[in-house]
């Protein structure tokens, strides 16, 4: 399967590598679709943390999912190492709008790409709350700079 995309590696701000591993792969010998999710999860807590200051384990807010969608356009399988880009689509008060594309080592049009939203609540409450000043920050430099397929 080969469905071109109409972004490249360009059209992400940030990146995260990430190495596939044998257990990503399914009897079709790709990996399979939901790992895909792993990824987009790891690209975004990672930089949530590390460039946001998220504190996710004792934290006053949290980032819950509440939606997710994923396109594939080319297949990948272990042992590839990915690239993972990400770009904020939209961010408002309580909420973002992450995108994301994962790349083959070396490519510049994606495997696949999808969005996440979280909404941040608090950890107690679980009530929305507006994004914390260190977070907003950190996710204004991730702005889109074309909107995503």
């Amino acid at each position: 399967m080969d469905r071109p995309s109409p972004l490249t590696a360009a059209d992400f701000v940030h990146f995260a590598a990430i190495t596939t591993r044998w257990i990503d792969n399914d009897v079709y010998g790709h990996v399979n679709n939901v790992v895909y999710y792993s990824y987009f999860d790891t690209v975004i807590n990672s930089f949530l943390i590390e460039a946001g200051g998220l504190d996710i384990h004792t934290g006053a807010v949290i980032g819950i999912a509440v939606e997710s969608q994923c396109r594939f356009h080319r297949s990948l399988a272990f042992p590839d190492r990915v690239d993972a880009g990400l770009r904020v689509g939209r961010l408002g008060n309580t909420s973002v709008r992450y995108e994301v594309g994962l790349f083959r080592r070396g490519d510049e049009s994606p495997a696949a790409t999808g969005h996440f939203v979280h909404v941040f609540v608090d950890r107690e409450q679980r009530r929305p709350t507006p994004i914390p000043a260190a977070l907003r920050s950190a996710l204004e430099r991730l702005g889109a700079t074309r909107p995503l397929g």
